[in-house]
């Protein structure tokens, strides 16, 4: 889904001196509607999509609930006793990309089963390594959408940002935006009448974590700084204290 900016998102884009055009950007949709139902989650990716297209960002939406993904933290569900688990080919293509946004909906104000799985399904690939011995994770910048009719915005944001973090994601400034429509059943997002899309506090800050994150992944084209951080080199040092006896 594609959106008309405004014209402040189109001149911010017509004025970029930056080359962000070797960066790709995954977007995982944690809607728990399979295509090709409308989702107002969708509905918000798109804008931040669009912003980082007419930027040179190569990118890709992925609905995960269109997939058969299997529940566990294993790299591949296929040898733990599921007949069949489409995560794997998903995960190449986060770990291909410098920026990854998850976006979701608020169900009872929390983030979507989805995205729950979704979270579980990263943490299997985080004790990976990359070139440096680092996490594989680490020099990804990573933020969150969210969409919803009740309140959970903020909540739903932190436990992503905290989760993506923790897996060795970089987190941008203002790496979360929102909107939540009147509480309780009525329109949402994308709907007629509902606001969503004419919201300035939702376009505004959804324009500010697309730039920003544009803006780290650049900054980590070369991966972030290995020192300090080598799990590889770590593993293989002898410890005067070793964590389970030191007191």
């Amino acid at each position: 889904m594609r959106f008309k900016l405004n014209k402040i998102q189109q001149k911010w884009n017509e004025s970029n001196k930056t080359d962000f055009s070797d960066l790709k950007a995954v977007f995982l949709n944690c809607t728990l509607k399979k295509s090709p139902e409308l989702s107002h989650t969708e509905g918000l990716l798109g804008m931040s999509q669009t912003i980082m297209e007419a930027n040179g960002v190569s990118t890709e939406l992925i609905r995960v609930v269109d997939y058969e993904v299997a529940y566990g933290v294993q790299l591949d569900m296929t040898e733990h006793g599921w007949d069949k688990d489409d995560w794997p080919a998903i995960q190449e293509k986060v770990m291909a990309a410098n920026i990854l946004v998850i976006g979701t909906p608020i169900w009872l104000g929390e983030k979507s089963s989805i995205a729950t799985k979704v979270i579980e399904r990263l943490y299997g690939f985080s004790g990976e390594l990359n070139k440096e011995g680092q996490y594989a994770y680490y020099g990804k910048a990573g933020g969150c959408l969210i969409t919803g009719n009740e309140d959970g915005v903020k909540h739903c944001a932190m436990n992503i940002l905290y989760s993506l973090q923790h897996l060795g994601y970089t987190i941008p400034p203002q790496a979360d935006a929102g909107w939540i429509g009147e509480a309780g059943p009525g329109p949402s997002y994308l709907d007629e009448g509902s606001g969503g899309l004419e919201n300035e506090f939702t376009t505004r800050n959804t324009t500010f974590m697309a730039w920003n994150l544009m803006h780290l992944a650049f900054m980590l084209k070369n991966g972030f700084p290995a020192h300090g951080n080598i799990r590889s080199e770590w593993d293989k040092s002898d410890h005067d204290h070793p964590n389970p006896e030191y007191r």
